[in-house]
């Protein structure tokens, strides 16, 4: 196959599954190419995702590295053979890669969980809060294109309000439902939002007082993605450059501890939503 044009993170994570069996037994890639009846070129071609895979490559790989994995194989048979074009595409030319593959990590996600510290989740925000944090984030930036960065954002939103919504859950810090953004209005308009999102079924929402003793995670910003099995969780955190994507089982398994962690420190949803309305009314 030619390489792709585009290299998206999901591309790059097939990949790096497949690089992973390899490394499990021992094989080196020239040893895996070999079996594969490919040259080395190819096999590193396919473990950097420059190039598509077919099915029946995924699987006679599979086999190779003796993973039985069935559950497993068949999500990366997926990941190599899906051929979706999604609403993202059309932004392709107006924002970042990365934006498009956080995107599209939503879309394959099982489940999303949220962890923000100091403003709205993305996928809660009002449009009115959305353009206030790009207008302040990027000064200068012209209104068409602060414009187009908010309607992709509300966009992004369909993975939880479409017909067949991903089950979501953000646990929101108290500080970033109090910061106003823009001004008193959109902040209850804000919060407003939020508790029609919990109403419809959208979302599930805690909330972390600041008088909550032995919270310590003011850092702690992420998203969380479910995969078809857990190895193929994916966790994204904001970084110097952007977003970074984490899929190492370490790093992983370290981020459940800590999304366990905060959990414990936030508000049940019933206590939360009826914080979040107290919080309305005062404003």
């Amino acid at each position: 196959m030619p390489p792709k044009r585009h290299l998206t993170a999901r591309r790059v994570r097939l990949g790096a599954e497949l690089r992973k069996l390899r490394e499990a037994v021992g094989l080196t890639a020239r040893e895996a190419a070999e079996l594969l009846e490919a040259d080395s070129v190819q096999m590193s071609q396919i473990e950097s995702g420059t190039v598509g895979v077919s099915a029946k490559r995924v699987r006679r790989l599979a086999s190779n590295y003796a993973c039985t994995e069935d559950a497993l194989v068949e999500a990366l048979v997926a990941m190599a053979t899906d051929r979706t074009r999604g609403w993202w595409e059309e932004y392709r030319e107006v924002l970042p890669q990365v934006n498009l593959d956080v995107a599209e990590v939503e879309h394959h996600a099982t489940y999303l969980r949220d962890i923000v510290i100091t403003r709205v989740p993305g996928l809660l925000q009002t449009p009115d809060y959305a353009r206030a944090v790009f207008a302040y984030m990027n000064p200068g930036l012209p209104d068409s294109q602060v414009d187009r960065k908010v309607e992709y954002r509300m966009r992004r939103r369909a993975v939880i309000e479409g017909d067949n919504p991903t089950p979501y859950e953000a646990i929101v810090h108290e500080m970033a439902l109090r910061l106003r953004v823009a001004d008193r209005e959109s902040s209850r308009a804000q919060l407003r939002q939020i508790l029609a999102m919990v109403e419809r079924g959208c979302a599930t929402v805690r909330v972390i007082p600041t008088d909550q003793d032995g919270f310590a995670g003011s850092g702690a910003s992420m998203m969380y993605a479910g995969g078809p099995v857990s190895r193929l969780d994916t966790g994204m955190r904001d970084s110097p450059t952007g977003v970074a994507f984490i899929d190492a089982e370490i790093q992983l398994d370290r981020m459940r501890a800590l999304i366990r962690r905060i959990e414990s420190a936030s508000l049940d949803p019933i206590a939360s939503r009826d914080f979040i309305h107290r919080m309305a009314k005062e404003l």
